[in-house]
């Protein structure tokens, strides 16, 4: 008995011993995280512009929101990065990936080379690609007339804003490259060895070895990708200089939006409302690829 109650004490101690050392994190967690999401599920039910207190208006905002023409363009525009952008850019990744799986010499240098364009902050990278692109003394359109190739106004043109992102998201691949070529060494040498065995050439390879193996990497990027699209502002409100969404508000994307009627109208209360159709839509979307990864995703032993 009482080596039991000595035990007992003993767990007691170290209990609240490991309390007192994730305390930091969990009283973090409650003000900075758990709080102010139940506060946002409030306002948004309210009249609220920071300087006055509250006011209880029920579902008005979520009404007001579905009858507004820019929650419409905005969920528009980022539907195009989510859906066509983020596929692209997955491709992208892992044929970067492949071609630096490669044994050639030099290939450390290579991988650096793609991987530090991701370090750079995303302000100066919407910087540099604000001069690349420019119209008339950017760098791609001089390529593209030195070529006899037409030269868009990017930036300028509605018709190419978001392939100008799509552009400058691809040249900061190289992380979702990384994690491609890190899966791409993991894939055991035998495998291969015992296709080519069987006769496969590099396409069966590809289809029935990697990309199977891959499976759970591209799911988990593909998450990630979208939830970065759903939350696209810097190089929006860089390239645009603070315009709301730029020309015909081709680059008003779902959080520049948000911002707008948070920081700018100081409509709090609105902005709260649309911060949670974002959540609701983002939940949604992947709970939909979750239940669809089970016909794609193999996992080892499977």
């Amino acid at each position: 008995m009482r080596h039991n109650g000595l035990t007992l004490k003993r767990s007691h101690k170290q209990f609240w011993l490991g309390l007192g050392f994730a305390s930091p994190f969990i009283i973090g967690f409650l003000l900075l995280t758990v709080i102010p999401f139940l506060q946002s599920l409030y306002f948004s039910f309210t009249e609220y512009d920071i300087f006055t207190k509250p006011k209880w208006i029920g579902l008005e905002n979520y009404v007001n929101i579905f009858h507004d023409e820019r929650f419409y363009k905005a969920l528009t525009n980022t539907s195009y990065m989510a859906f066509i952008a983020v596929p692209i850019t997955l491709v992208a990744n892992l044929l970067i990936a492949l071609l630096l799986n490669i044994k050639v010499k030099g290939i450390a240098f290579y991988r650096t080379v793609y991987y530090l364009p991701t370090v750079v902050p995303a302000i100066a990278t919407s910087i540099l690609w604000l001069w690349i692109l420019n119209p008339d003394m950017g760098i791609l359109n001089n390529l593209l007339r030195s070529l006899g190739l037409p030269d868009p106004a990017w930036l300028l043109d509605p018709n190419f804003t978001k392939p100008s992102l799509i552009i400058m998201g691809l040249f900061a691949s190289g992380g979702g490259a990384l994690i491609y070529l890190a899966a791409l060494q993991g894939i055991p040498k035998e495998f291969y060895e015992a296709a080519s065995i069987d006769g496969a050439n590099w396409w069966h390879k590809l289809r029935y070895i990697i990309l199977p193996a891959l499976s759970p990497v591209t799911l988990f990027q593909l998450i990630m990708g979208l939830i970065g699209a759903f939350q696209i502002f810097t190089e929006s409100f860089i390239l645009t200089n603070g315009a709301l969404g730029g020309p015909d508000q081709s680059m008003l994307f779902y959080a520049v939006y948000l911002y707008n009627e948070a920081f700018v109208n100081l409509n709090m209360g609105y902005a709260s409302a649309l911060a949670w159709i974002l959540f609701v839509i983002v939940v949604l979307i992947t709970i939909v690829i979750f239940k669809t990864s089970l016909r794609w995703v193999y996992y080892g032993g499977e």
